[in-house]
């Protein structure tokens, strides 16, 4: 009897293993950066991310910001080539509260952008950083919603 009760636990445990990477959720996203404080003053002041802090010995050459509640950009000094990227290929994207309100802010401080319609009729927005990585503003739906 106390075999079978050992089999029957080891035979549960072994069912819900990891059988794969077990990957649960995103951490970062780190961006290679030319000009770190036109990086870091945009990331900061013109998306508005909270600045998370860095080790003493990293600051001159790291900005952390959060994103969420638990996922973070980070930037990183010391790119030298050039980033290449439009709307159709490499980006990251955002959720923003108002899509609208996003345009008006963008626009107040003449900062360039491209806005469009996707094939399923939502508006998204285009914003490069000071490298040329390309943020795409989504609206968050949830907050119409409530949810």
């Amino acid at each position: 009897m106390k075999n079978l009760l050992l089999l029957l636990l080891l035979t549960g445990s072994l069912a819900r293993a990891q059988t794969g990477l077990g990957i649960v959720k995103h951490n970062h996203i780190a961006l290679q950066v030319k000009d770190f404080e036109a990086s870091r003053k945009f990331y900061g002041e013109v998306l508005g991310l909270q600045p998370v802090p860095v080790p003493d010995n990293l600051k001159a050459i790291r900005a952390w910001f959060k994103i969420g509640a638990d996922q973070q950009i980070h930037l990183l000094a010391g790119r030298t080539a050039p980033v290449v990227n439009d709307r159709n290929g490499s980006h990251f994207a955002v959720f923003v509260e108002s899509i609208d309100k996003a345009e008006a802010f963008l626009k107040a401080r003449n900062l360039p952008y491209h806005a469009q319609t996707r094939f399923d009729g939502v508006k998204q927005i285009y914003v490069p950083d000071p490298d040329g990585y390309l943020v795409e503003l989504n609206e968050w739906v949830g907050s119409k919603t409530g949810k």
